[in-house]
């Protein structure tokens, strides 16, 4: 049970003992990560991230790269998935170029990411958190929002001690590490989770929530990177601070409905609840070239078969997309994205490629590109999807054909049938 005596306001992130405030180290076990915080016990909005999660799980699977630099990623002509701690002491930073990664970090060990494996481990502590709460909203394979409101009747704990103990039990049972935000909002939960990593444990209150946010940079609120922080900064605003004394009425003339967040959030409020199922918002597949490529007639197989993965994940999740959306990055890291709306949505490799490629005509003036990718967004019910085409009378027989295709993969595996747009093509 909680200790939440007013003697023992706090409690070691270690064995859980409670803590009599000002105590430096535990009295039970001597450890110094202890947590106090005047609104602990009454928080209950969470946000999980497994530290550096990739790199962690090949140092778990390989000891002898416990003390060494790793980076997580895709030769030299890739960038950086993630790396270790000891590697961004270096200067390392996901999604880095590899060769700035490792002129930064020349000694880094370099391991290609096995999605399999991490996905596996990725399952392990989405069960652990559910376990917790049925309200675990995930954001990607290391990362979650938890909600755990009304939980502790089920524990016999408040949240902020049921949150200590899974942090040890995923240390422990599955060999990696995690840290906690802990807040009564979704957006200050995200921010804490980050105060304190590797094995953080930090707490956001609402009472401290605007006095907090004012030290920060512009740059903590979701939404504003590097683009739109510059024209903050343009415009003189730089801390959050600063928002925080304009009128929303102001912000939302000069930003639109960016202002409105900027100003909700600059003061800590964020009505978002936790869901358990936030549908995707789009499906899509990339690959980054060991050399530039300028030619069309090049990239044309890679767009055919970066469609084909598309079509099929669509398949698979049972959704289809009604916008078509290309990605390409040039030899100097600039990126172009083109879009073109279909009139019916579609879960077919043959009119995301077809639509792609009429995209791509349009690049290929001699430019050099490092990235090509190709995806669908506006999901929907895949029983909106592409009906008969009165105009395209060969449309139906290559819909035909491409289903064929389909069975032969499913039961004998994705490469055993090609178009010819991929046949003998490098993949």
């Amino acid at each position: 049970m909680a200790v939440m005596s007013n003697d023992h306001p706090g409690f070691c992130r270690d064995c859980l003992a409670g803590q009599p405030e000002g105590t430096k180290r535990c009295r039970q076990c001597g450890s110094p990560r202890l947590l106090y915080h005047d609104e602990l016990y009454d928080l209950s909005i969470a946000h999980i991230d497994c530290d550096a999660f990739y790199a962690s799980v090949e140092k778990r699977d390989n000891p002898d790269l416990i003390d060494k630099p790793l980076i997580i990623g895709g030769g030299k002509r890739g960038v950086v998935s993630t790396a270790c701690y000891i590697a961004r002491i270096h200067g390392v930073r996901s999604a880095m170029p590899m060769f700035k990664a490792l002129e930064a970090c020349p000694d880094a060990v370099v391991i290609k990411p096995n999605m399999e494996k991490y996905s596996q481990v990725g399952r392990q502590v989405r069960t652990m958190m559910q376990d917790l709460t049925p309200l675990v909203q995930p954001i990607s394979i290391d990362e979650a929002f938890l909600d755990l409101s009304g939980t502790e009747r089920l524990h016999h704990d408040p949240p902020a001690r049921v949150l200590a103990q899974f942090a040890r039990r995923v240390e422990k049972e599955i060999g990696i590490t995690v840290s906690v935000g802990l807040s009564y909002c979704k957006f200050l939960a995200k921010v804490a989770s980050d105060l304190q990593k590797p094995r953080g444990f930090s707490v956001i209150g609402e009472k401290e929530a605007t006095r907090f946010l004012a030290t920060r940079p512009v740059t903590t609120i979701w939404g504003v990177g590097k683009a739109f922080a510059a024209t903050l900064e343009a415009d003189g605003i730089r801390m959050i601070s600063q928002l925080q004394e304009m009128e929303e009425t102001d912000l939302m003339r000069r930003y639109g409905t960016m202002g409105q967040r900027l100003y909700r959030l600059s003061r800590g409020i964020d009505d978002r609840e936790v869901h358990t199922n936030d549908p995707a918002k789009s499906v899509s597949a990339e690959t980054t070239f060991f050399n530039d490529i300028s030619r069309y007639e090049d990239l044309v197989p890679v767009l055919r078969s970066l469609s084909e993965k598309v079509a099929w994940r669509l398949k698979k999740n049972a959704t289809a997309g009604q916008t078509v959306v290309l990605k390409m990055k040039t030899a100097d890291f600039k990126s172009r994205t083109r879009n073109k709306r279909l009139e019916d949505p579609t879960q077919l490799a043959d009119r995301i490629f077809r639509t792609g490629l009429s995209l791509l005509e349009r690049e290929t003036d001699g430019t050099k590109f490092r990235l090509i990718g190709i995806g669908v967004t506006d999901l929907c019910d895949p029983a909106q999807a592409d009906p008969p085409d009165l105009v395209d009378k060969t449309a139906g027989r290559r819909a035909a054909a491409e289903a064929a295709m389909d069975k032969l993969r499913e039961k004998f595996g994705k490469g055993t049938v090609e178009t010819g747009y991929t046949f003998g093509a490098k993949k």
